[in-house]
């Protein structure tokens, strides 16, 4: 499969796991040639940026700037790849303070992180604002947040829930 193909595919499956205003996502390809967690970070920091623009959390967000690239790879804890499918699927499906409410039926989500898992492949590297160590979670803004990112080294994607109380 090209990188191309790769490409297309995990474009396709991220939107399938888009509900704006909810769960924001983003899929490309990395122009650096040997790309690592910063330049993950500034993709995340991007993300954070269009939420940020979004009418729907302008108000918000008043203020807000996202935290810097440095900031926002101290609030990434890394994830087994085994938990990214069903991990991924959450994000975007089950509301992060209403779980009883879904985004997305469980079905499709799940079937469209699954995609996304297989298209990095087994080596890539996967990441959260989540410790799983202790449950506490590094927000990134100051509504509640949950984020998924991984890369392949030449690919990328991302995930994020917006919530607010």
């Amino acid at each position: 499969m090209t990188s191309a193909d790769i490409l297309a595919g995990l474009e396709a499956a991220m939107a399938e796991l888009s509900t704006p205003p909810r769960v924001y996502v983003a899929a490309g390809r990395f122009a650096e040639s040997e790309p690592g967690l910063p330049e993950l970070a500034a993709r995340i920091r991007a993300q954070l940026a269009v939420v940020v623009a979004d009418a729907s959390w302008r108000r918000f967000l008043r203020g807000y700037v996202p935290p810097s690239v440095a900031e926002i790879r101290a609030a990434l804890e890394p994830l087994a790849a085994g938990e990214a499918a069903p991990f991924l699927a959450r994000v975007a499906a089950v509301d992060l303070l209403w779980p009883d409410h879904r985004h997305l039926p469980a079905e499709t989500a799940g079937r469209a992180a699954r995609r996304v898992v297989s298209l990095l492949g087994p080596g890539a590297d996967w990441w959260t604002n989540h410790d799983a160590s202790c449950g506490a979670v590094n927000g990134l803004t100051p509504l509640f947040d949950s984020l998924l990112a991984a890369t392949d080294g030449r690919h990328f994607v991302l995930a994020l829930q917006i919530a607010d109380d």
